[in-house]
């Protein structure tokens, strides 16, 4: 009886033993000067530094995108119609592009007036209906402009290219010039960007 007791008692302890909770250490008193907090890991810290060098956001950088060409498009055009060549776009910069447009605005050109007389022509040929004389007409009219208008601008460039090699040399024509003379003895000369900058028998020297 008493050995069973005993082995009783022995099993009381050993459980309340491993059931008892570990006690808890007590917090640290703040100390006045010290940090007062735990030292995070290196890990941590690097990754809380890490910050993505491109955006991933697609729509914000399509709309930043689209906003610096917004912008850079209506600096060109301001530009253009000012005449600060800094901004203008590469094709219209540089003094032989500069000398090609002055040489064009100060004269007239019978490209100026081709938009206009193919507008009267239509104009002639829905009202005239099948007449032969409107179609003749308007055959006459298209046509033999287009034509003059031709001779003029190619006689024009000769004049422009000439001068051009006496000033800046023929090695600093670039290519494409005459098309870039020509294209613009055909625009209406209000309407030319960049705009004019001198009126008409101003040429430049």
């Amino acid at each position: 009886m008493g050995e069973a007791t005993g082995r009783h008692t022995v099993a009381l302890v050993f459980w309340s033993k491993k059931t008892e909770s570990a006690p808890v250490a007590e917090d640290h008193p703040q100390r006045p000067g010290a940090k007062n907090r735990p030292t995070p890991k290196r890990r941590d810290q690097e990754a809380a530094n890490k910050h993505p060098i491109v955006n991933t956001d697609r729509k914000a950088a399509a709309r930043s995108d689209r906003e610096a060409r917004r912008l850079a498009m209506a600096e060109s055009r301001a530009a253009m119609i000012t005449g600060d060549e800094s901004k203008m776009p590469p094709r219209d910069k540089g003094p032989v592009k500069r000398f090609i447009r002055d040489y064009v605005d100060a004269r007239f050109s019978l490209g100026e007036v081709l938009l206009p007389v193919m507008l009267l022509s239509l104009l002639l040929s829905l009202f005239g209906g099948n007449q032969v004389w409107a179609l003749t007409l308007v055959f006459a009219l298209v046509y033999g402009m287009v034509f003059v208008s031709l001779i003029d601008s190619v006689l024009m460039w000769r004049r422009i290219k000439a001068k051009l090699t006496d000033k800046f040399g023929a090695d600093a024509i670039p290519a494409g010039s005459m098309m870039y003379a020509v294209m613009r003895a055909y625009q209406i000369r209000r309407s030319r960007l960049p705009r004019p900058m001198i009126k008409r028998g101003e040429y430049p020297v």
